[in-house]
C-alpha cells in the first residue's frame, strides 16, 4: 500500500529493504475511506496524526466567512498531509476529498519513531516538506503573476510530473496523459479565476491543440509546448536526485 510513497521518496534517495518494509507497515496501520467532498480534517481541529494518501485525490483549502473557497494544493497518492502539523495546537486549513479517497492515518508518535530509526526516511521526509514549501511558493507566483491560460497550463504541467513520479501518468515530453478527476469549479478555486473564465480558457487550450480532455483523462499532445506556454520551470519540484544515495550512505 506504500508503493506510491516509496516511489516518491526514492526520487530523493535510495531506500533499503528495511526502510520499505517499515513504510509498508506504516501505510497499513489504520486505513480510512472517504467520499468526495468529505473532510479529512477541518480548520480549527487539533492535529494528532499524519495522513498518507493511498488512493484518490484530496486538496488543502481555506474558506472565507462569506463562503468563498481557495484551494491551496492538490494532493495525490504518495503525498503525506500534515507531516509537521501535529506540532501546532490547531489546524490552520482544511483538507477534503476530491474523489473517493483512501488514506492511512498515522499517529504522530509513530512517525517520530520511524524517523528516529531510519536516517534515510527522515531525510526523505524532510525533502518532501521542502518540496511542499517550494510548491506553495510557485502557486503564489502562479496566482500573482501568470495569466489564466498560463495558470492552468502550469498546473497541468505540475500534475503531470508529480503523477509520473508515482507511476500514475503516461508519457514524456512528446506527449502525456493522466487522470484528472477535478471539476472546472475546483480548477477555478485552485487558480483564482471564475468558473466561467476557466471554461473559456479550457476551450482556448483545446482550440490551440495544447490539451485534449476526455472524461476524466487529460491528454497533453506536447508537454514541452505546454511548458513554454506556462513559463514552466520544474526546478521547484526537485526531482533531479533520481534515487541517488547521499554522501556517507550505506544501503543494505
Amino acid at each position: 500500500m506504500a508503493t506510491h510513497l516509496i516511489r516518491k521518496l526514492e526520487q530523493f534517495t535510495t531506500l533499503s529493504s528495511t526502510d520499505k518494509e517499515a513504510l509498508a507497515r506504516l501505510a497499513a496501520l489504520r486505513v480510512r475511506r472517504l467520499d468526495p467532498r468529505e473532510d479529512i480534517t477541518r480548520e480549527g481541529d487539533r492535529p494528532g496524526q499524519v495522513y498518507l494518501i493511498l488512493e484518490g485525490w484530496t486538496c488543502r483549502y481555506k474558506v472565507l466567512e462569506d463562503g468563498r473557497r481557495q484551494i491551496t494544493a492538490f494532493l495525490v497518492p504518495g503525498d503525506i498531509c500534515g507531516l509537521h502539523m501535529f506540532i501546532l495546537k490547531q489546524m490552520d486549513h482544511s483538507m477534503g476529498a476530491v474523489t473517493p479517497l483512501t488514506i492511512a492515518e498515522i499517529p504522530s508518535d509513530t512517525v517520530l519513531e520511524l524517523t528516529d530509526a531510519s536516517p534515510h526516511i527522515s531525510r526523505a521526509l524532510w525533502w518532501t516538506s521542502l518540496v511542499e514549501e517550494a510548491t506553495a511558493r510557485e502557486w503564489i507566483t502562479n496566482l500573482g503573476q501568470r495569466e489564466a491560460l498560463e495558470r492552468l497550463a502550469h498546473l497541468f504541467c505540475e500534475l503531470f510530473l508529480r503523477l509520473r513520479v508515482v507511476g500514475l501518468a503516461n508519457g514524456e515530453a512528446g506527449g502525456a496523459s493522466f487522470e484528472l478527476p477535478v471539476t472546472q469549479e475546483q480548477l477555478a478555486e485552485a487558480t483564482g479565476v471564475s468558473t466561467v473564465h476557466v471554461n473559456r480558457t479550457l476551450q482556448q487550450m483545446r482550440e490551440q491543440g495544447l490539451i485534449v480532455w476526455k472524461g476524466k483523462t487529460l491528454i497533453i499532445p506536447d508537454v514541452e509546448v505546454l511548458q513554454e506556454v506556462a513559463l514552466f520551470n520544474p526546478n521547484y519540484l526537485h526531482l533531479n536526485h533520481s534515487g541517488e544515495s547521499l554522501p556517507g550512505d550505506e544501503i543494505p
